[in-house]
Parts: C-alpha cells; sequence; structure tokens
C-alpha cells in the first residue's frame, strides 16, 4: 500500500488535503504526520502551507521537520502546496526570511504599481480566487488537465525561479507570475488543488501515480 504524509507543522489546510488525496486514491494510507520518521519512511510527501512565510519557516524548524522535508524533496515524489512551493526557494520579502533554498530564486511581494486590470481597475492583493494556469513544459501531473484550466488562488506573493525550464505553469495576475514548478521529483504549486474542484483532485491523481 502506498503511503502519503502531509507534513503537518502548524500550518496549512491539512484536512482538506489529505482528505482529497484519499478521495483520489482510496486505497493509499495518508498520514497527517508531524513526526520525521513517518515523513521519512512515507513513499510521497506533500508540504502545503497557508500563513506568513516567517511563522512557516520557524515552526517547521522548531517541530524538527526541516530536515526531513529537505531529505523528502531530494530523494521521493514531492509535492508542495502555496507557502510549501515557496519555501522551497530563498529569499522571501515576506519577513525578509530565507525558505529551504532547494531552488534557485526568490518569493517577491506583488508590485503595487502593476496590479492593474485590462481595464485599468485596481486588482486587489491577496490575489484570491479562480484563475487560469497555462501549462509551460509537458509532465505527468498535467495528465488530463486541460491547458489554461482554473484553479482556485489564495496568495500575496509568488516565486521567480532563477531557471526556466522550472516553470511549469503561469498565470496572469497584474503580471504573469509562475504558478507552478517542477524539477526531477519535485512538483511544486502556488495554487490550491485540495480546494479547485476537478482540476485540482486530477492533479493530486496524477501525483500520486507519478513515478519520476
Amino acid at each position: 500500500m502506498t503511503t502519503v504524509a502531509v507534513v503537518d507543522y502548524g500550518m496549512g489546510n491539512l484536512r482538506s488535503v489529505a482528505k482529497a488525496i484519499a478521495h483520489v486514491t482510496p486505497n493509499a494510507c495518508v498520514q497527517i504526520s508531524a513526526s520525521a520518521a513517518e515523513i521519512a519512511a512515507a513513499d510521497r510527501v506533500v508540504v502545503p502551507g497557508q500563513g506568513a512565510m516567517p511563522d512557516c519557516m520557524r515552526e517547521l524548524a522548531a517541530r524538527g521537520l526541516r530536515d526531513a522535508v529537505i531529505h523528502a524533496a531530494a530523494t521521493k515524489p514531492f509535492l508542495g502546496i502555496c507557502v510549501g512551493l515557496q519555501m522551497l526557494f530563498g529569499h522571501a520579502e515576506e519577513g525578509n526570511v530565507t525558505g529551504l533554498e532547494i531552488l534557485s530564486g526568490r518569493v517577491p511581494r506583488f508590485p503595487h504599481a502593476a496590479m492593474l486590470a485590462a481595464d485599468g481597475a485596481r486588482l486587489k492583493v491577496p490575489h484570491m480566487g479562480w484563475n487560469r494556469v497555462q501549462q509551460n513544459l509537458s509532465h505527468p501531473l498535467w495528465a488530463g488537465i486541460e491547458d489554461n484550466a482554473r484553479f482556485y488562488f489564495v496568495h500575496s506573493y509568488y516565486v521567480a525561479p532563477e531557471d526556466p525550464q522550472q516553470v511549469a505553469g503561469l498565470t496572469h495576475y497584474g503580471i504573469p507570475f509562475t504558478s507552478a514548478v517542477a524539477r526531477a521529483n519535485i512538483f511544486a504549486v502556488q495554487f490550491h488543488p485540495e480546494k479547485s474542484a476537478q482540476a485540482g483532485l486530477q492533479l493530486l491523481a496524477n501525483f500520486m501515480r507519478w513515478n519520476p
């Protein structure tokens, strides 16, 4: 039986993520886990996240899970969601903190001057609601999902990867920004697949079948 650990570091929409994974893969063992040993033993690892980046990084370290997440991102199928994407990178403007530096890049805030719709209306930050994701590269996690499908977002910051080849998805909100990244066994998204209806469930099902 496939085991998947949903990392519990005190932040994030853990139960919704776990329930969505259990729904698409009923034969899997889905564990919400704050145990480094359980995370190390799991076949797959999901790191969701909601809230402020400084709080997330502090709690990850305080609970002794930082090394477990870094190891998982190096060794097994790994899915990051929202802040679980942002923490993979380096300097984050939110709180002037440094992420795990697994991927090269930074995490800036949406620039106020650029937050304008096509008609000139001011766009609100956080970016909240449904938006389209353009698939920037072919990837098994996009299987069965139409290009420019809509996913649900809630965020004020976004990732800016140094390597354009890692950009798996692009979304436009005032500016074009990276909404999904992929490298080897890592796939991470800015949106919330667990809140994104059929497209989100398809992505989670693809992750549970993925053998990078």
